[in-house]
Parts: C-alpha cells; sequence; structure tokens
C-alpha cells in the first residue's frame, strides 16, 4: 500500500478550524439530542446520569453509522505495520496533520499520508521501541518548544505505553502529548467507601469524593474518584493505585495493598473540551482499572490532600452524588467511574434507569486500538 503523499499541497489546503468546529458541533448535536430525550422520561438523577455519560459524543459505528463516518471524515487514522499487515493505533485531528507535514522530516523522520484512506503512519521506520520513543519526544518536544499545541502546555515529564496489535511497546510517549495522536491511555481509579446506615440515605455507602485543586490545568474545581492516576509504562495497575493513594490522598500502603479490590475495567472514547486544558475537539480513547476500598466506619483511616492534586475530601451519601452528576460537577472520565460503581452495587438497575442497558455498554465500550485492554473483552 502506497502512502507516500504525491502532492504535500493537498493536506495544506485542509482547514483546521472548520474540522475543530465540526467535532464541536457534532458534541453540542449529541447533548442536546440525549438531554431531549432524557427530559422525556423522569427528569430525575438517573437519567441525568445517562446524560453525564451520553454526552461524550464519539458515535458507536454500528448504532450510528452516519454519525461515526461524518466525525471520522474530520480525522485521520494513526497507522502502524506488522508481520499481519496495516492496523490503526490512534486518531489525529486535522489540526494536527498539518502540524505533522510543516515539521521538518530531520525532526518527526518519515511521514506516510494516504489522502484517499485519511491514514497517517509515523514512527515505524525505526527498528527499537527505544528508538522510536526518542523519535517521538523529539518530535513532541519541538511542538512544545514552538507552542504549536495549548494541549503541550500540561507537560508532565511522563511516559506513556503505545501498544502493537501483539502486546508489544510499540513507544512511549509524553503523556500530555498522547491526546494529539488519539492514541488508547491507561490509568487506575478507587473509590473509598464506608458503611454506614442512617436517615440521611436510603443506601448504606458513603463515597469519599475530592474535590480538584483550581489550580490544575485540567477540569479545576470539578470533583473526582476518591484516587485517579495515569499508568506510565511499564507500571503494574495495582501499583500505580498504590502510589497515587499516597500522592493523593494520604491513604497508607498498608491499607491499600490489604483492602483495595480489583473489580473492573471502564473503558470509554470522549472527545475533549474547553475543560481538558487544549484545544476541544481530541479523541480520547481510555481504559481504566477500578478499585474498590472499603475504609473502617468508625474514621480511622480517612483521605487527605498530600500533592496538590486535591483541593478537599468531602464524604457523600449516593443521592448527594446522584445529584453532582446531574448538575455535571464530575470530570466526564470520573463520572462514568462512578456510575460504573453504582451499577455493580445494585444502586442504578433496569427498574429505575431507562437507559441502563446502554449505560452498561457506554461504560465498557470496545476500543478497536490495540492494546491490554483486549485482554477484557
Amino acid at each position: 500500500m502506497t502512502r507516500r503523499l504525491a502532492n504535500i499541497d493537498l493536506l495544506n489546503k485542509c482547514d483546521a478550524n472548520a474540522s475543530r468546529i465540526m467535532l464541536c458541533n457534532i458534541i453540542l448535536r449529541d447533548m442536546w439530542r440525549v438531554g431531549s430525550r432524557c427530559s422525556l422520561v423522569s427528569g430525575g438523577a438517573p437519567c441525568a446520569l445517562a446524560v453525564s455519560v451520553l454526552r461524550a459524543g464519539f458515535p458507536d459505528p454500528e448504532k450510528d453509522p452516519a454519525g461515526y463516518a461524518e466525525l471520522t471524515n474530520a480525522l485521520y487514522a494513526l497507522v502502524w505495520e506488522d508481520g499481519d499487515g496495516w492496523f490503526p493505533i490512534g486518531w489525529l485531528p486535522i489540526a494536527v496533520v498539518d502540524a505533522l507535514v510543516k515539521t521538518p522530516t530531520s525532526v518527526r523522520g518519515r511521514m506516510d499520508i494516504n489522502p484517499t484512506d485519511r491514514t497517517v503512519a509515523l514512527f515505524h521506520e525505526l527498528d527499537t521501541e527505544e528508538e522510536r520513543t526518542r523519535l517521538v519526544a523529539q518530535l513532541t518536544a519541538y511542538w512544545r518548544k514552538n507552542q504549536t499545541f495549548r494541549l503541550l502546555r500540561g507537560w508532565r515529564d511522563e511516559l506513556w505505553p503505545v501498544y502493537g496489535r501483539h502486546g508489544e511497546l510499540l513507544f512511549s510517549m509524553e503523556r500530555a502529548a498522547m491526546g494529539l495522536f488519539g492514541t488508547t491511555r491507561y490509568g487506575v481509579h478507587m473509590t473509598a467507601f464506608i458503611r454506614r446506615r442512617d436517615a440521611d440515605s436510603k443506601y448504606d455507602f458513603r463515597i469519599w469524593v475530592p474535590t480538584r485543586s483550581t489550580a490544575k490545568p485540567t477540569y479545576p474545581g470539578m470533583l473526582d474518584n476518591t484516587v485517579a492516576g495515569g499508568l506510565m509504562t511499564n507500571e503494574d495497575p495495582f501499583e500505580c493505585v498504590i502510589r497515587e493513594a499516597d500522592e493523593e490522598a494520604s491513604l497508607p500502603e498498608m491499607v491499600v495493598r490489604s483492602y483495595a479490590r480489583e473489580v473492573s475495567t471502564v473503558t470509554y472514547i470522549f472527545i475533549t473540551d474547553e475543560r481538558s486544558g487544549g484545544e476541544p475537539g481530541y479523541i480520547y480513547p481510555e481504559c481504566q482499572w477500578v478499585y474498590d476500598l472499603e475504609l473502617p466506619s468508625d474514621g480511622s483511616v480517612i483521605p487527605e490532600p498530600k500533592d496538590g492534586e486535591v483541593e478537599s475530601f468531602s464524604l457523600r451519601t449516593v443521592e448527594e452524588i446522584q445529584e453532582q452528576l446531574a448538575q455535571g460537577m464530575w470530570k466526564p472520565n470520573c463520572a462514568l467511574v462512578m456510575l460504573d460503581f453504582l451499577l455493580r452495587h445494585g444502586i442504578c438497575t433496569p427498574e429505575n434507569e431507562p437507559h441502563y442497558q446502554e449505560l452498561r455498554t457506554r461504560t465498557h465500550r470496545y476500543i478497536s486500538f490495540p492494546g491490554p485492554h483486549h485482554s477484557f473483552h
């Protein structure tokens, strides 16, 4: 398959701003559509949970082929080749493709573009993962230095993995740059709770909910899961939970190691908006390893802020969390993880949620790009 663009000027005629506007219009259209449908049902908190999930906006190719085609026509697929042929590993907005075209070959390496298939092949001419990782770092550092994308202002000096379809590590990339290439991101989320039964709630769960620091570049001041963090290259998910529990919530390692339980994975694809710390319209396929941690009801172990990521923790009833979700107070992907908690613990059921099955599907979405998330499907 020939992937060299015959006339590179063709790509320079792409209107990146128009493509970004198209993506934003798709998001708004889907939010309106879901909100209108929900308002016809009960208007209560369970239905509002559906809005939190369904507003993500990335259409399912089987359920909404027209919407999927409309969205992907504003994107290029980042592709890779192995012994079995070509396969996609990410989504590139037009603005990123345009920036790649304008970047010197000496910085980004060889790039093969097929404007008919709307594919881009990058980093593939190098033989080793280490060489490819260095090339990726060179490219993203160049963009950061030249302030090409606002997204790179959130540079974290953390390397995240990008996988091939046989489980091999293709290369690692700066965390802040992952969204530019639309590759699958991995992380861990943990919900800490106590059991308490009283007149304040019909449920015996009291859940520790953090408020994100207003100084954070992404989703400042929004509500979050008790502990959450990105999974770095070669990091074990459980060890990541332990690290993040200490850094973000001051939870003792012994407690987390002894009582945290891996209970689920949540997979989803969402489109960024202005709250995400960069330009809107990036595609984020994500897989989160999900943990529950029941803490002592006597309050002998409580989460407390440590590294500045969190402003405060509050102990909330299920009803309070449902209302917060309905008001859009939660960081979008954390709302999905909390919804998964409510589904798993029988709080959100087919009897009280008309969108129950679709919510289950959206919290365990199939991601076609390769990676360890496929072991859960």
